[in-house]
Order: structure tokens, then sequence, then C-alpha cells
């Protein structure tokens, strides 16, 4: 059974546990509650190949704005696109 608090939990500590910096303890437990949870493995495996194809895109130009709307908005980020 999929525990959606825990799930909430996990997401607000993403971007620490995939840049590295976040707590010891708080990886052990993310990573125990990734291994029941197919959904949060694929959120985590999604941010990671999308920082990869960034930081390999870096200095090659900019998004097009199209392909960046649609990109935010299928992230539910549309409150991000105006900064």
């Amino acid at each position: 059974m999929i525990d959606h608090e825990t799930c909430r939990k996990m997401l607000s500590s993403l971007s620490e546990y995939v840049d590295g910096t976040l707590e010891e303890a708080l990886c052990t437990e993310i990573e125990r509650h990734m291994a029941d949870c197919e959904n949060c493995r694929i959120v985590v495996d999604t941010l990671k190949k999308t920082i990869t194809l960034y930081r390999n895109s870096a200095g090659r130009g900019s998004v097009p704005e199209n392909l960046r709307q649609r990109l935010y908005h299928r992230l539910d980020l549309d409150e991000f696109l105006d900064l």
C-alpha cells in the first residue's frame, strides 16, 4: 500500500537528495521508501535524467519558448514560467 504522506515528505527533499546535499539519515529513509514505491522511483529517475539532459545541453542555446512552456506545464510548474 502506498503511503502518500511519505511520498509528499520525500518529494519535499528530492532536490537535496539528487544533489547529494541531504543528510545521510534522510537519504536512507528516501531510499527505503523508494524500494517499495515505484511511483517515487520514477519521479527520482525522471529528475535525474532531466538534470543530466540539462547539463549536457548547457551552452547550446536556449530552449524554444513553446517547448519550455509545454515542459513547465507538464511538470506542473506553470507558476514559474514568468520568472
